[in-house]
């Protein structure tokens, strides 16, 4: 079987679009550099990468983490609520949940930033 990167490719600037998303914070989100991440999107360099590479970019997309492999080995994406493949190890079921954890934070340190900065209010302390 051949790998589709034409189509991983026309997979992730078509949600990136949907999205507004822009290459920059795709690669920030996904921790992929900018410059693999626009290979993938203008498909410029054809090459073996990373199942992990694919499963950052898909978590960051808001996908299930084989969506992207999947669109490479031209198979029917999983839903975003299906369990990982039989053939997912250790290793790549943590750096899934490493994903997650970096999303939660982010979004986080997002809704912080957003909070009035908190200087002595409501401390009790009086003057």
């Amino acid at each position: 079987m051949t790998e589709d990167w034409t189509a991983v490719a026309h997979a992730i600037n078509q949600r990136v679009s949907e999205l507004g998303m822009r290459q920059r914070e795709l690669a920030e989100r996904s921790h992929v550099s900018q410059a693999i991440v626009r290979e993938l999107q203008h498909n410029t360099v054809e090459r073996r990468r990373s199942a992990r590479t694919l499963e950052a970019l898909s978590l960051a997309l808001g996908w299930h983490a084989e969506h992207l492999s999947a669109v490479l080995d031209r198979r029917t994406p999983p839903a975003a609520g299906e369990p990982l493949s039989s053939k997912d190890d250790v290793p790549s079921r943590l750096t899934a949940i490493e994903q997650h954890l970096r999303q939660i934070t982010e979004k986080l340190d997002e809704l912080n930033s957003r909070l009035p900065a908190e200087t002595g209010r409501g401390s009790g302390q009086g003057g």
